[in-house]
C-alpha cells in the first residue's frame, strides 16, 4: 500500500460563466468540484495505474467532507485525520474565452494536539506502507520540521520516502534519508545542500537529470514536451512524482523507473489527466543515459 500524504489539501470549485462582470451578479452555467492538492494528484494517478493507495493528511469541516467524497468517487481510499477548522477551498471562474479568475482561501490553523493525532494515525499507517509520498505545502500552525518528522517515522519503520518539498521543510526532511527527492525550487533559486537523501530528481531539457548512488542519470522524451503555463508545469510535476513511486517502492531499475516517469509526465494533460494512448506510445520513445543504461 502507498500512502500519500497531503497537510493542505483545498477543494477546488470551479464556475464556468459565459461572461464575468465584476460588481453584478453572474450567471454561472456549469460547476464542478474536485479535490486539490499535490499529493491527491499523484494518488489519484496511482490509483488508475492500479496501485493500492491511501490518501493521507489534514481535513476538516463540510470542506473535508466532500474532499473524502470526491476522492471516494475516484476509487482513492482516504484516512484523513480529522481537524475543527475547515479545510480551504480555490474558486474558480472561467467566462467563455478561456480567462480565468482565482481565489485561494487561506489554509486553517492546525492545532498541537491535532498534529498529535496526525503523527499516531500515520505511524499506524506505516504498518502496511510499502513507500510514502510526502508533497505540498504545509498549512499554518505546522512546523517547518513536520515533514522531517514524518520522514524519520516512516524511515525508522522501514519505509522509503519520497518528498517533494522546498524551503524550509525540504532542508529539515532531507537530513532525515528520504529514499528519492525532487526539491520544489522557485525560478532561480539555487539548489540548496541536500546530503542525506538516496537520490535526487532534477529537471532538465526534454526530462530529468537524477543524481543516485549509481551515478547520474538522464532521461528525456526527445521532441515530446510538456505542455505551457503554470498549471501544465503542475500537472507535469505531479505526475512525475507519481512516476518515480512504484519504482521506489517495488525496487525497479532506474532505466525502468525512468522511462515510466517521464512518460507518465508528459502524457498528463494541463488538468493532471493521463492519456493512456500516448503513455504506451513515448514509453519506448524515452532514452536513459547513466552509468548502466
Amino acid at each position: 500500500m502507498i500512502v500519500t500524504v497531503t497537510l493542505n489539501p483545498s477543494l477546488h470549485v470551479r464556475y464556468d460563466a459565459e461572461r464575468v462582470d465584476l460588481g453584478a451578479s453572474n450567471q454561472v452555467s456549469r460547476v464542478q468540484h474536485q479535490a486539490g492538492g499535490r499529493g491527491l494528484a499523484v494518488a489519484r494517478l496511482l490509483r488508475i495505474f492500479g496501485h493500492e493507495v491511501v490518501a493521507a493528511g489534514l481535513a476538516g469541516g463540510s470542506t473535508g467532507e466532500l474532499i473524502r467524497t470526491e476522492l471516494a468517487r475516484a476509487g482513492v481510499a482516504t484516512q484523513f485525520t480529522r481537524i475543527s477548522a475547515e479545510s480551504r477551498r480555490v474558486l474558480q471562474v472561467t467566462d467563455m474565452h478561456g480567462v480565468q479568475t482565482a481565489f485561494d482561501e487561506p489554509a486553517p490553523y492546525i492545532t498541537t494536539e491535532e498534529l498529535g493525532r496526525l503523527a499516531a494515525d500515520y505511524r499506524a499507517l506505516l504498518d502496511s506502507a510499502t513507500a510514502v509520498v510526502l508533497c505540498g505545502s504545509l498549512p499554518a500552525g505546522l512546523p517547518p520540521e513536520t515533514y522531517g518528522s514524518l520522514t524519520s517515522y516512516a524511515v525508522e519503520a522501514g519505509v522509503p520516502v519520497i518528498l517533494d518539498a522546498g524551503g524550509t521543510p525540504l532542508r529539515y526532511a532531507v537530513t532525515r534519508g528520504p529514499a528519492l527527492v525532487i526539491p520544489d525550487l522557485a525560478a532561480g533559486e539555487p539548489l540548496p545542500e541536500l546530503a542525506g537523501a538516496g537520490s535526487v530528481v532534477l529537471p532538465a531539457d526534454g526530462g530529468v537529470r537524477v543524481l543516485s548512488g549509481e551515478g547520474e542519470w538522464l532521461a528525456g522524451a526527445g521532441a515530446c514536451q510538456a505542455g505551457s503555463g503554470s498549471q501544465a508545469a503542475a500537472g507535469f510535476r505531479d505526475a512525475l512524482v507519481a512516476g518515480f513511486v512504484p519504482g521506489i517502492a517495488l525496487g525497479w531499475s532506474w532505466p525502468d523507473m525512468l522511462r515510466h516517469a517521464v512518460a507518465l509526465a508528459v502524457a498528463v494533460s494541463a488538468d493532471g489527466r493521463p492519456d493512456l494512448g500516448a503513455y504506451e506510445t513515448l514509453l519506448p520513445q524515452v532514452t536513459v543515459t547513466g552509468p548502466r543504461a
